[in-house]
């Protein structure tokens, strides 16, 4: 059997994404450090198996798979325990709204080559961007608050795919100093988050590389 690699970058929302469902169903792989900031992403070799050159990338059962929800798509479906997302039609549906107010409407417009774009072609200061940054996570997590259980996880108990998408996006909320008051069930439930194993692994401290 070929080897499982997922090609990441540690702080990368995406990654941590994949990371934490790869580990949720104990999926075994090998991490192959992909470093934004060093362009490895835009090498010749890379952008060859993945066109746009973003990470992650996850090479496993011969396919080089792009793009975080697909990735974790595939593994749902290969190894469908836990389940990501419910098997009902209504369930399944609003854990992908909730996912995608994360990964479509959040995590986009404060991804690494955006904010590269607002400093270097538009000139802006890093204080316009921390703003920029702060402006969209709480304009998403006010949305994703009230989408929120007042107990329990957005996967009940247990995780699903919001659950996966939350965590990655709480901790980048937390490095650019975002107020968090307002949303007591999110901060409650990525406390939660981080109590699991599967989790603690895939935060971005426990996989970085050494320099």
């Amino acid at each position: 059997m070929p080897e499982t690699i997922l090609y990441d970058y540690f702080r990368s929302s995406a990654s941590y994404r994949v990371r934490i469902a790869l580990n949720l169903k104990q999926v075994a792989y090998t991490a192959v450090p992909t470093s934004l900031l060093d362009g490895a992403n835009k090498a010749d070799e890379y952008v060859a198996r993945n066109p746009q050159g973003f990470v992650p990338m996850l090479s496993i059962d011969g396919h080089d798979l792009t793009q975080s929800l697909a990735i974790i798509d595939y593994l749902d479906a290969k190894y469908p325990e836990p389940p990501m997302v419910s098997s009902d039609p209504a369930q399944r549906a609003e854990t992908l709204s909730q996912a995608l107010v994360i990964a479509a409407d959040i995590h986009p417009v404060n991804n690494l080559r955006v904010l590269k774009y607002l400093k270097g072609e538009l000139g802006q200061g890093q204080e316009v961007i921390d703003d920029w940054y702060r402006h969209w996570i709480v304009e998403g997590f006010v949305a994703l608050e009230a989408m929120a259980p007042n107990q329990g996880l957005f996967g009940g108990d247990m995780p699903n795919l919001a659950d996966i998408c939350l965590v990655p996006q709480m901790y980048n909320a937390r490095r650019f100093d975002t107020p968090l008051d307002a949303f007591p069930n999110l901060v409650r439930i990525d406390a939660a988050l981080n109590e699991i194993d599967a989790f603690q692994k895939a935060h971005p401290d426990a996989v970085k590389p050494e320099s």
